[in-house]
């Protein structure tokens, strides 16, 4: 089937459109019974069958979702529902434990038997009463094993390819997860961030992206790099239905959706980053005149610091790192530390068909330990320089959020090259462990570009209804058309 016409089995008369209806119209309609879990659930799986197989973002669906669905109609028609998300398709990244489903973090050597127990965050969907639809594909080991990967491959799942244009990138490490959404096989779905991997893919696929403050959302249970700083978080095609689900992650299961504030009066930073090139930074002026034009004062910032938290924060990553794996894979069936994961890698052709290395594996084996005065010297000024770099431009220019891009227009896809990115806006929150929220702002050609919105610590509900303002002010969403390749 060309992927041009797959939607049409989000456009029968008793499925609303996938692409564009949101949680709150979808409860809307469920209390009213025109519409049941049931049928939804029915209609994404169909959608799965009809387009994954082109963009490769779902690597397997839960066979239980339908029953899950049916129990979420049972609880509507009797007034018992959960809150927001009940009876809404939900789906997982890959490197969050589901006992009922290989988690296995792209790699085959976690694909044997699932984990013993859910991860928190998916008790919390369970709880609130969310479908659990399947998992996504991601950069294996959410892009932490070679030095020059390519995004969005694993040997488990293959290639995720970009559903706007199919031979470029998607981005990582949720990078099945944020195409998912673009092709609206799901209503939401979760991601995780270390840096970047949650707002990278949400731009370069169109979508939004919300990386939480860190401890927002509990990690137990998804498989890490740092504890310093990874955390799971939403990813949607709207920021109402990015914000509701984030309300379920943190354990408030009725939440609300965000209210946008007006524009108008309030000070945002515009932190330019010509390194992602001219036609990106013309998507991001655009933006900022929008912003003018709605009422707020943009001003030009630069952050402090941040050539020395690109020197400090990659081997300071490795260290925990090899802390972090080697306490999961204690947990898991397979290699039980990262000593025997690097053997696995080496005597597992699969394991290399489109890149052989495993250089980030190899360096954390020898890294310092995270008990090291040295490692201990670096962490404790990486968290010091990250977050004065947005608490004092915040502060000096009375900001209520920074802006930049979140993402390079996409690269075409290349097992030989590895990746060609250069991204580094979400790095400043991502170390701090300071909320950020990428929207959609336009396009350079046929690619997503997305806006990048930070702030300072816990400040997501804030940042989430600014971010809510800024995407009805742009109004940049459209659509992938699922094209072969363009010019250029």
């Amino acid at each position: 089937m060309a992927p041009q016409a797959a939607p049409a089995a989000s456009r029968m008369a008793s499925t609303p459109d996938l692409d564009v209806v949101t949680i709150p119209q979808l409860q809307e309609r469920m209390t009213s019974g025109s519409l049941t879990s049931v049928s939804l659930t029915a209609a994404y799986l169909r959608r799965i069958r009809a387009v994954d197989p082109v963009i490769g973002a779902v690597l397997r669906t839960d066979p239980t979702a339908l029953r899950q669905a049916a129990a979420s109609d049972l609880r509507h028609r009797t007034g018992a529902v959960r809150g927001p998300l009940d009876g809404i398709p939900v789906l997982l990244k890959d490197n969050v434990d589901t006992r009922d489903l290989p988690a296995t973090a792209g790699s085959l050597a976690l694909a044997g038997r699932p984990p013993r127990d859910d991860a928190a965050l998916v008790t919390r969907l369970w709880e609130a009463g969310a479908v659990v639809l399947g998992k996504t594909n991601l950069s294996e080991w959410a892009n932490f094993r070679a030095e020059k990967p390519t995004s969005g491959w694993s040997a488990v799942g293959g290639q995720t390819r970009n559903p706007y244009v199919l031979d470029r990138n998607p981005c990582g490490s949720s990078s099945g997860s944020a195409a998912a959404v673009a092709a609206s096989l799901a209503q939401v779905a979760i991601g995780t961030e270390t840096d970047g991997s949650i707002v990278c893919p949400a731009g370069m696929n169109g979508v939004v992206g919300h990386k939480p403050s860190l401890g927002l959302v509990s990690g137990d249970g998804v498989v890490p790099i740092s504890s310093e700083q990874d955390t799971a978080g939403p990813m949607a095609r709207n920021v109402v239905d990015a914000a509701l689900t984030l309300s379920v992650l943190r354990g408030d299961r009725a939440g609300e959706p965000p209210r946008p504030v007006p524009l108008r009066g309030t000070r945002i930073g515009l932190w330019r980053l010509p390194s992602l090139g001219p036609e990106v930074d013309a998507v991001t002026t655009r933006a900022a005149e929008r912003f003018r034009a709605a009422g707020a004062e943009v001003v030009e910032v630069a952050l402090p610091h941040q050539d020395r938290l690109a020197e400090l924060e990659f081997p300071a990553l490795l260290s925990e790192f090899h802390r972090d794996i080697d306490a999961y894979l204690a947990t898991r069936d397979g290699p039980r530390d990262l000593a025997e994961l690097v053997e696995f890698n080496r005597t597992h052709p699969q394991e290399q068909t489109c890149f052989v290395g495993q250089e980030l594996f190899e360096r954390a084996l020898v890294a310092p330990a995270t008990t090291d005065p040295g490692y201990l010297a670096m962490r404790a000024e990486l968290d010091e320089l990250s977050a004065r770099s947005i608490d004092e431009t915040m502060t000096a220019h009375r900001l209520d959020a920074i802006a930049s891009p979140a993402n390079p227009s996409a690269w075409t896809t290349d097992c030989e090259r590895g990746d060609n990115d250069v991204i580094p806006s979400s790095t400043p929150a991502a170390v701090a462990g300071y909320p950020s929220v990428s929207v959609p702002a336009g396009f350079v050609g046929e690619l997503p570009v997305g806006l990048l919105l930070m702030a300072g610590d816990r400040q997501d509900q804030a940042l989430l209804s600014l971010a809510a303002a800024a995407e009805r002010e742009l109004g940049a969403w459209r659509p992938p058309r699922y094209l072969p390749t363009v010019g250029g």
